[in-house]
């Protein structure tokens, strides 16, 4: 055994005979023997390899790659977490984590603040958008190669302990000290909520959390103080979370005793999910737009919705991941996600797209499709042999859909195939949008009063592209002339909606962003 991936490749071998039962008892290595025992082989490996390998090896790093390889080789969505991550996705999916509460952006080596939560610490301590933070607990801050991970472990802590901050707010040097007690944050899985019309209520779900279902109510009981009537309800991007979550949305749409989603698997028994009498909206019409990128709870709800024909699906084929995971903690913080059962949906289709071609293949589907054009037309979207078969599936009224890989929408809208350029992907992934609106658009800003006067008055000229471009060259040195002009359209909206973003939040973005959006366009329409 001379390599890593020789060593890795052996104990996955290893721990499938132990799962099979297939075994060796006198394994030589070196003239040495040693005796393995046919329980708990993984963990008699590594310590193996920790005593005795020629070169030093990262023994967590190694365990997890091993375990993480052998639970890929049973599906794509069984993972090992380590420690970090495992409580990152905790945290997102349980509302909240202890910290200060806010959102931030590293430039220049210096914390600038983007945005403060409302009713958190941060926000209690004064902390507004455009302070950058120089000095922590009496030493310098600004200028120390501040990472990500520096400033998490910086300012998340024990809650109601305390961080001295010193604080340069925009347009001036003086050094302000800010006193921040640390203290629970609380995360919204909502993203916006809004009127669109006098009558029609808009709300983007970004996770199913433990908190989504209440964050709706709440939301909802203020959309209808507003006139709300119907719903269009966003999911695009959302990638899902609890099946706990999706199931109590679900009941806010329905009446009592239909049939939501079910689950089983070899060793879970089939489990119904039934709606009760406690929903918020369960006259109005009701629009949900999905797309590619919406999984998991987002396909439960999506699914239920259409086989109880209690809403119009709109937008493009969702990504198919049909299996239900539970959490298994290790005592270090890592955690195993395994799959235990699968679920399906009213008419008892599954929406799992195939595995069987392996994980690499799996994650490249999407690509595939693309490739296909299948998001870019609605005769394409229909083209793929696993919907040209004759469907056994059908709503409650009679209308046919279909299993074995997402949830295809009721109605069509393709993908934006010309705005939407690598440049336009690369502005957003570097964070240069919000970069140019720190740097400057402030003094704009400061004109206006409300969000309501900016979206009316202000919009970005051509001048203003082009002092983005040029500012934008400082990150990424090279700029495509072609899809400048192509995504010319989309980097204007982007500027004005993060600008919109930084001074008045969430919804104010969404707001702006969703102006001329064509799938929110045929939801409108679809509940009118």
């Amino acid at each position: 055994m001379n390599s890593i991936s020789t060593i890795l490749r052996t104990l996955i071998l290893l721990i499938i005979g132990a799962i099979m039962g297939i075994y060796v008892n006198n394994t030589m290595l070196g003239g040495r023997r040693f005796i393995f025992n046919n329980n708990d082989k993984l963990t008699q490996v590594v310590r193996l390899v920790h005593d005795n390998y020629v070169d030093s090896v990262n023994i967590d790093s190694l365990e997890g790659q091993t375990v993480n390889q052998f639970l890929q080789n049973l599906d794509p969505h069984s993972l090992y977490l380590p420690a970090q991550r495992a409580q990152s996705v905790n945290e997102k999916l349980q509302g909240g984590f202890n910290g200060i509460g806010i959102e931030y952006l590293l430039l220049h080596d210096t914390l600038f603040i983007t945005q403060v939560y409302a009713g958190g610490p941060a926000a209690k301590a004064g902390l507004t958008g455009g302070d950058r933070v120089i000095r922590l607990n009496g030493k310098k801050f600004s200028g120390t190669h501040l990472t990500p991970d520096v400033v998490s472990q910086a300012f998340k802590g024990t809650k109601n302990t305390g961080l001295s901050l010193g604080v340069v707010r925009p347009n001036t040097e003086k050094l302000i000290p800010v006193t921040v007690v640390r203290g629970h944050v609380n995360l919204s899985s909502l993203d916006a909520a809004y009127m669109i019309n006098t009558e029609t209520g808009y709300i983007k779900i970004s996770k199913f959390a433990s908190t989504t279902d209440r964050d709706f109510q709440a939301e909802v009981k203020k959309l209808k103080a507003q006139g709300m009537k119907k719903l269009a309800l966003d999911l695009r991007n959302n990638g899902g979370g609890y099946l706990s979550a999706a199931t109590a949305m679900a009941d806010e749409f329905l009446p009592a005793g239909q049939l939501i989603v079910f689950t089983k698997g070899l060793h879970e028994p089939r489990t119904d999910y039934f709606s009760t009498d406690s929903g918020s909206f369960e006259k109005g019409k009701l629009a949900i737009m999905i797309d590619e990128y919406s999984a998991s709870a987002s396909e439960i709800l999506a699914g239920a919705m259409q086989d109880l024909d209690r809403a119009t699906i709109v937008g493009r084929r969702s990504f198919g991941k049909g299996l239900v995971q539970e959490q298994f903690p290790f005592n270090d913080g890592s955690a195993v996600n395994l799959t235990v059962a699968r679920y399906y949906t009213p008419s008892g289709r599954s929406i799992q797209k195939s595995y069987k071609a392996g994980v690499e293949d799996y994650h490249n589907e999407l690509s595939n499709r693309m490739q296909k054009g299948e998001l870019f037309s609605a005769k394409n979207n229909m083209d793929d042999s696993i919907f040209k078969k004759p469907s056994k599936y059908h709503t409650l009224n009679g209308r046919k859909v279909y299993s074995g890989g997402g949830i295809m929408p009721d109605v069509f809208v393709p993908a934006d195939t010309v705005g939407l350029t690598r440049l336009l992907y690369d502005l957003n992934d570097r964070q240069i949008f919000m970069a140019y609106v720190l740097q400057k658009m402030q003094p704009l800003l400061s004109k206006y009063a409300t969000y309501e006067s900016f979206n009316k008055a202000y919009n970005v000229n051509d001048r203003e592209l082009t002092d983005f471009i040029v500012y934008a060259t400082q990150t990424l040195k090279q700029l495509d002339s072609q899809e400048i002009r192509r995504s010319k359209n989309n980097i204007k909206l982007y500027i004005k909606a993060t600008a919109a973003h930084f001074k008045w939040g969430d919804n104010a973005y969404f707001k702006t962003i969703n102006q001329d959006d064509e799938t929110l366009k045929k939801a409108v329409a679809a509940v009118n």
